[in-house]
């Protein structure tokens, strides 16, 4: 029998991917963030196999909320998210990461999550949404109940804008419901707080490869094929196989 710890070999490269991690805890230092913490683990493994990774710790940067591409066009005194936004266009692989408050993910994410729809109006060389063929990931830390559900609502504003998400594209650290400690805090005995939960550790390991299977297997097919999903060829009256309601005998 084959000896189960041993790590099986890889037929495929991933050197040739990019991923952003965007942050958004509430804190404006990033080296103070505990949910950075948790998406370095993540990222960490994609860096041990050339993936190039970029972290984007939203609350260092003046991000406007609204649902246009550059809020100063409407209102807004500054907007950092022009000058973000090309690193998320040059990702195939988006992960979101959050705290939880108050059961939910905080508002500096809703913000997010509101700067990446401004975009969806833009389209790829397939006329198709210009999220197609990323592929995204959540990541959620705190000490009170929400993990799952606001995995839930990140991932799916991801895929209804047109990102892949692969089979279980979330990890989470959750410590006792009430005010406590948060991941990576220090322990009395030196460890840190979360690091040896085997339930997040499994399921980040999951997440990130499932990330990294799917961002492979997009880019080695071409991606996704535009037939029904032409937005300029829907637009121009083509029906793709669906019959009008309306012309039925």
């Amino acid at each position: 029998m084959a000896d189960q710890t041993e790590t099986p070999a890889l037929n495929s490269r991933f050197d040739d991917l990019k991923a952003v991690y965007i942050n958004t805890s509430l804190k404006h230092s990033e080296g103070e963030s505990h949910t950075a913490l948790l998406m370095q683990a993540s990222a960490d493994i994609m860096r041990k196999h050339g993936i190039e990774v970029e972290f984007i710790h939203a609350a260092a940067h003046h991000i406007a909320f609204g649902v246009y591409p550059d809020m100063t066009e409407h209102g807004a005194d500054r907007d950092d998210w022009p000058q973000l936004w090309p690193k998320v266009l040059d990702a195939d692989i988006l992960v979101i990461g959050t705290p939880i408050w108050l059961g939910e993910e905080s508002s500096l994410c809703r913000v997010i999550i509101e700067r990446l729809y401004a975009m969806s109006g833009e389209l790829n060389a397939k006329n198709q949404s210009i999220y197609y063929n990323k592929v995204g990931g959540a990541v959620i830390t705190g000490n009170e109940d929400g993990v799952k559900h606001s995995s839930m609502t990140i991932l799916y504003a991801l895929q209804h804008l047109g990102l892949t998400i692969p089979p279980q594209a979330d990890c989470g650290w959750i410590g006792e419901i009430g005010p406590g400690p948060s991941y990576g805090d220090e322990k009395e005995d030196g460890g840190q707080v979360g690091f040896d939960n085997d339930f997040t550790q499994r399921n980040t390991t999951i997440m990130t490869w499932n990330l990294m299977h799917m961002a492979r297997m997009l880019k080695d097919a071409g991606g996704i094929p535009n037939y029904g999903n032409d937005r300029k060829a829907l637009q121009a009256g083509t029906r793709f196989d669906h019959q009008n309601p309306g012309y039925r005998a």
